[in-house]
């Protein structure tokens, strides 16, 4: 008799298999990104320990680690929120540069004047609420009209771009250094609401994306409101059923996963490129969160370990041009790691089983009689 392969829901899958399929997703990225590497003449064991050296073998490599993992961490919980509601916010880097937009901008009206405990707080507020507000323009028409939210943020990301560029690039706005007549910059945010700096060149605005991302978790996992999120996530249905409103839980958390991608963006200004500078504010951060997310399983705890693996890819990604590896290399990996990630979801919401061989009755010769 044929078998067939038969493929299952798993049901709830086990913390061991959660943490296996995201660890054994990576090193299978890590395999094929080899192999790429050996095809063009590289030897894919230099490659990474070069990486893996920059990335953490000093003092200044690790600040620079988690420098580039800070917004990471908060845009992979920005696209964590979303999806976890089915909500598919691929607007964070629109929302990230708008946050940026927000909080450069409350800087520089302040003025060096305002006192540092009044500045810092303000700017971080102001880029969230600017991530907020930008989320709000794709979430209001996705709740009431029921528009596609995939192509209203995507395309959001465009608009947020362009606004940039012009505030900078082609205008007189505050945004921009005007003491700068050769080529334009962004006006440096003043020194009162920078973020202050304890280590190399880190600032505390890693502690604050920790901090962000533990209330985030906090918020969905352990309060009220999370398991009413939670039931309308997994079931619309059962959720309007149980009195839950359903409209009302989306906007939140789309307003939410806003929020946090434009803090990316405050925390970003305020602290390691201290102005609104479109040649560092567009750098896929946005997009790399969604990678972030996905390998991390939508756990929001799990996103800050995996933003910063992401973060050590980022901050090798200059090192390889030195040893003659494109940078494009990052980009590679970067999206294999997304295909397995994705790939390794599948395992953990199914199971594979081959069924077994049926046993062939056997023939009863003539004559016998059965019991």
């Amino acid at each position: 008799m044929t078998r067939h392969v038969v493929v299952e829901p798993r049901g709830l899958a086990s913390v061991k298999l959660r943490i296996l399929v995201p660890v054994l997703s990576v090193l299978a990225a890590l395999v094929v990104g080899g192999l790429f590497l050996a095809i063009t003449g590289e030897n894919p064991l230099d490659v990474y320990r070069k990486m893996a050296d920059v990335a953490f073998g000093s003092a200044n490599g690790v600040s620079n680690t988690l420098i580039s993992a800070t917004p990471l961490i908060l845009t992979g919980v920005a696209a964590a929120l979303a999806f976890k509601m089915l909500v598919w916010n691929i607007g964070g880097e629109g929302q990230l540069i708008m946050g940026a937009v927000f909080a450069s901008g409350i800087a520089i009206w302040l003025g060096p004047a305002a006192p540092s405990w009044i500045a810092i707080p303000a700017v971080i507020v102001a880029g969230g609420v600017g991530g907020a507000v930008w989320a709000s323009v794709a979430a209001i028409p996705r709740v009431y009209l029921k528009t596609n939210e995939i192509i209203t943020t995507l395309m959001l990301n465009f608009i947020a771009l362009s606004f940039m560029n012009f505030l900078v690039f082609g205008s007189s706005s505050p945004w921009r250094d005007s003491a700068v007549s050769t080529f334009p910059t962004g006006q440096p945010i003043p020194t009162n609401a920078r973020l202050p700096t304890f280590f190399q060149r880190l600032d505390i605005s890693i502690f604050i994306a920790f901090g962000l991302a533990i209330a985030a978790w906090w918020l969905v996992g352990k309060t009220r409101w999370g398991f009413a999120v939670q039931v309308v996530g997994d079931s619309p249905e059962t959720a309007k059923y149980a009195g839950i409103s359903v409209p009302n839980k989306i906007l939140v958390v789309f307003l939410l996963s806003g929020a946090a991608a434009g803090f990316a963006g405050a925390l970003y200004v305020a602290g390691p490129i201290g102005a609104l500078e479109p040649r560092s504010l567009d750098l896929g951060l946005g997009f790399t969160g969604i990678i972030v997310a996905a390998l991390a399983g939508l756990h929001l705890l799990a996103v800050i370990p995996i933003a910063i693996l992401m973060g050590a890819l980022n901050n090798s990604g200059p090192a390889l041009q030195s040893i003659g590896v494109p940078t494009s290399t990052i980009t590679m990996l970067q999206g294999a790691i997304l295909i397995f990630a994705v790939g390794g979801e599948f395992f953990i919401r199914h199971r594979i089983r081959l069924p077994r061989k049926e046993s062939t009755p056997q023939e009863i010769p003539d004559g016998v009689e059965v019991a």
